[in-house]
């Protein structure tokens, strides 16, 4: 016998019965993301590598060592499974000229890939929703972008999500405050562990995201990216946080707040949560302002963010999570030779009339098709013999009380089953 093939590892299966969970969860977020004027964008899930190295970062995590990479065997392309979703809905903006139109206010969602090691709330391929707006500048954007998670927390039900925000600054002030933390860590070398040696030079404020128990003292003392800020970016921070106050957001400014893509600058922000262990993080972003012409557009502003499906359906209270599976209307149950054709007819009728349709297939007793229709959750059967057949009728039969049955036209089922 064969070997059983399985799933690759990290890549899971959705099952029917879970499906639902994830239905109402994705119904749920686009309802949310229309009454805040926001359109879908559909991008491929392949894209050229040098698009992710240019825009993430040749010397972070992802790009080194995360990324599904491979040879195109026709043409010789260098291709990646996308690791996330910004870097490819810029590109797609670009592409097709879209901020000629104007400001854009964008979301997709879809499966993301990064070769990690699987755990709970980490995986190979994983599903996020993301938000982005694009040329549009200034604190308004960036505190829409936020308000818009603590309203979905409450539509969703979630509770226990804290928001935690901090600011990059702009180019010039990055560039002091890495050189003043490169200083700072060289000092400390002894102190670091092997993966923040390394990083110390190609990517310092990544050391600061170490979840590393021995090195937080060390990092709680690193010098602080606020003290290096310019005027402009302290005001566009300081009026982020009063729009947030004045929409009765509360957060908590984490100074060691840098997220793990190089993209971003000023504002950058995390909505995390203590119920999934190491994997707390829920929601993530900020603005990248300089994303747009890196990879080869015209300057323009923007600020976006990702939030994990996954982590997010596992936060469900228990009752959303366990979404019973849709029944149909109706599970059409028939027996005879003439009655075959009438309720293939009878069904495709009742599906025009708008109704939710099981046709019974595979054979078996009369016994047993009720059986099968009882276990469709369906609050009522319709049985065809070749009785009904010849005279143009179905009985309509209520499975979940005792009600009797009753013999009807087709056409008046409808009417019957939702009155």
């Amino acid at each position: 016998m064969s070997e059983t093939i399985q799933s690759v590892k990290g890549m899971n299966d959705v099952l029917p019965d879970e499906a639902a969970a994830w239905e109402f969860f994705e119904e749920t977020v686009r309802a949310w993301l229309r009454r805040y004027g926001y359109r879908q964008i559909r991008m491929p899930i392949l894209e050229r590598t040098d698009l992710f190295v240019r825009s993430i970062g040749e010397v972070t995590d992802i790009v080194e060592k995360e990324m599904f990479t491979f040879t195109d065997r026709l043409n010789g392309d260098d291709l990646t499974l996308r690791p996330e979703g910004t870097a490819s809905c810029a590109r797609a903006a670009i592409q097709h000229s879209l901020l000629y139109a104007g400001p854009q206010r964008l979301w997709y969602s879809g499966p993301m890939f990064r070769h990690e090691r699987p755990q709970k709330g980490r995986y190979r391929q994983f599903h996020q929703f993301g938000v982005e707006a694009l040329g549009l500048t200034g604190p308004d954007i960036d505190a829409e972008l936020i308000i818009m998670g603590a309203r979905l927390w409450r539509d969703l039900g979630l509770a226990n999500i804290e928001l935690e925000v901090n600011t990059l600054g702009d180019a010039e002030a990055r560039a002091r405050y890495r050189a003043r933390l490169i200083h700072y860590l060289e000092t400390h070398q002894d102190g670091l562990d092997e993966d923040a040696r390394r990083r110390m030079h190609t990517n310092p404020l990544r050391v600061l995201d170490s979840k590393n128990p021995q090195m937080q003292a060390l990092i709680e003392a690193a010098p602080r990216m606020l003290d290096d800020l310019d005027e402009p970016s302290l005001k566009h921070f300081e009026d982020v946080q009063r729009l947030l106050r004045n929409a009765g957001v509360e957060y908590r400014i984490n100074t060691r707040l840098v997220r793990g893509l190089d993209y971003y600058n000023r504002t950058v922000f995390e909505w995390v949560t203590t119920e999934l262990g190491a994997q707390g993080t829920v929601c993530a972003g900020g603005r990248y302002d300089g994303l747009v012409a890196q990879i080869g557009g015209k300057p323009a502003p923007a600020a976006g963010f990702a939030m994990g499906v996954e982590r997010l359906i596992a936060l469900l209270p228990g009752g959303s999570r366990e979404v019973p599976p849709l029944a149909p209307d109706v599970y059409v149950v028939w027996s005879g030779e003439a009655a075959e054709p009438h309720a293939w007819r009878v069904a495709e009728q009742l599906r025009d009339a708008g109704m939710d349709v099981t046709m019974h297939a595979g054979g078996g007793s009369f016994k047993s098709q009720m059986k099968r229709a009882d276990g469709s959750g369906a609050p009522f059967a319709v049985i065809i013999g070749d009785d009904e057949a010849a005279a143009g009728e179905v009985t309509l039969k209520p499975m979940r009380d005792q009600r009797e049955q009753v013999r009807v036209r087709a056409e008046d089922v409808p009417a019957l089953v939702k009155g």
